[in-house]
């Protein structure tokens, strides 16, 4: 018996570090380039980097829609191939976007964000439908809170330190990625299938055809539509955030090297796998998933709260960035897998998390770039951190509403009178 269980625990182990490895050298692919400022730049009367952000946003958003179908039929056998390929094709892009001269080396940026948008269905495909899934998803979550911050201190770090330019930076951080994402991505596909205990508590994931998509939006409409709209302000806010996180600092006339992009995000994703690791203890599906909703309204309230107080002069700056990072990303970092993960156990759902979760992003990053557009022809006059404490507020209020009528879209089949396999019991008296 105690065999069985060090197998099980060295398994989930495995699984949490390939998986976490994986998607943290992804970002060495992703994030390098916004921490470069490409000052004085600007084509078609529009900022440069942000030409750059949304021409990788675009792909990305094109990406998630051809996940949609790809994903939630792809086949286990496929999964290492296509993983290794994306990743070749997003870092040639980058040496394309080296090599091209602007403003023609935008379009390098957008074949670049295609494949990388297909890895996290990749990979959470290796782990969803396991008794251990919350905890290893928390795992792979937490990657890009650090990975993003960390990618961007090695961008910084090799303009500083080897004088690396702007446009070859991206490219020369990808290559320090490569051999540790193939070595991770071996690893990750050797994890054994899930066990029939697994398939037992959380349901068996198989893909879905075309009419069964159909018939699980049918199903979910009303709360799905909510989640989206959610979802949407949480990565614009997300994106913001990450994408001009060097502005904001600059904003804050706070004296920084390249390590306060990391620094900023290590105590956030401690905090998150604190709190989020306690959901792997309720076993109960039905009443973890109504836990989620309650973790988002108290992180939601989180962000708009510290943004209060840092201007009342009561938060400091880092603090602020701090506090209201990881607000942000306790709401934003279930919608990435182990929120699906317990509504399809919770609700018997005969399909995979790949589905739903490309529908969501698909979304979310369409919603990316029109805010960018608007900061750039609507609100140009307003300084980056301006714009971002007033988004802080309006999707505080905007997440509040919709998760709100999502909670009670579901609640709504808590009631008697629903069949047994779409019971949600919401009564939170007995924890676990």
């Amino acid at each position: 018996m105690a065999r069985t269980i060090n197998t099980k625990t060295l398994v989930t182990l495995k699984a949490a570090f390939a998986a976490f490895g994986v998607y943290f050298c992804m970002y060495g692919f992703r994030k390098p380039f916004t921490v470069a400022s490409f000052e004085g730049l600007s084509y078609f009367g529009v900022d440069y980097k942000i030409l750059i952000i949304i021409a990788q946003a675009v792909g990305y958003f094109i990406s998630k829609f051809i996940g949609i179908k790809f994903i939630s039929e792809l086949k286990p056998t496929k999964r290492l191939t296509y993983l290794f390929s994306f990743i070749a094709i997003a870092e040639l892009s980058l040496l394309g976007f080296a090599v091209v001269p602007a403003p023609y080396n935008i379009l390098f940026m957008f074949l670049n964000g295609i494949p990388l948008g297909m890895i996290w269905g990749i990979v959470f495909s290796y782990i969803e439908g396991r008794k251990t899934t919350e905890i290893i998803g928390l795992f792979l979550c937490s990657s890009f809170v650090v990975s993003s911050g960390f990618t961007k201190s090695v961008g910084k770090f090799l303009m500083d330190t080897f004088s690396v330019s702007e446009f070859w930076m991206p490219f020369s951080a990808g290559l320090i990625f490569i051999i540790p994402l193939f070595l991770f991505g071996i690893l990750l596909e050797r994890i054994p299938k899930p066990s029939e205990e697994d398939i037992m508590l959380k349901s068996k994931r198989q893909p879905l055809n075309g009419t069964e998509r159909k018939a699980l939006i049918q199903q979910f409409f009303i709360p799905i539509v909510c989640i989206i709209f959610l979802y949407i302000c949480l990565t614009v806010l997300r994106d913001f955030r990450d994408n001009f996180n060097r502005e904001i600092w600059d904003g804050l006339h706070f004296s920084f090297d390249s390590s306060i992009f990391t620094l900023t995000e290590i105590p956030i994703a401690i905090m998150v796998l604190l709190i989020m690791s306690f959901m792997v203890k309720v076993k109960n599906n039905k009443k973890a998933f109504a836990y989620y909703h309650y973790i988002l309204f108290a992180g939601i309230l989180t962000v708009g709260l510290s943004t209060y107080l840092f201007q009342q002069n009561i938060l400091s700056p880092f603090l602020w960035m701090t506090v209201s990072g990881f607000g942000m990303y306790i709401c934003y970092i279930p919608f990435n897998g182990i929120y699906f993960d317990r509504m399809i156990a919770a609700f018997d759902i005969k399909g995979n998390v790949g589905f739903l979760i490309y529908i969501v992003d698909s979304f979310g990053y369409l919603g990316s770039v029109l805010i960018l557009l608007y900061k750039n022809f609507g609100s140009s006059q307003t300084s980056w951190l301006s714009f971002y404490i007033s988004l802080n507020y309006i999707i505080t209020i905007s997440v509040l509403i919709l998760s709100i009528i999502a909670f009670l879209a579901f609640r709504k089949k808590a009631k008697p009178n629903s069949n047994s396999n779409q019971y949600i019991n919401f009564d939170t008296s007995k924890i676990l």
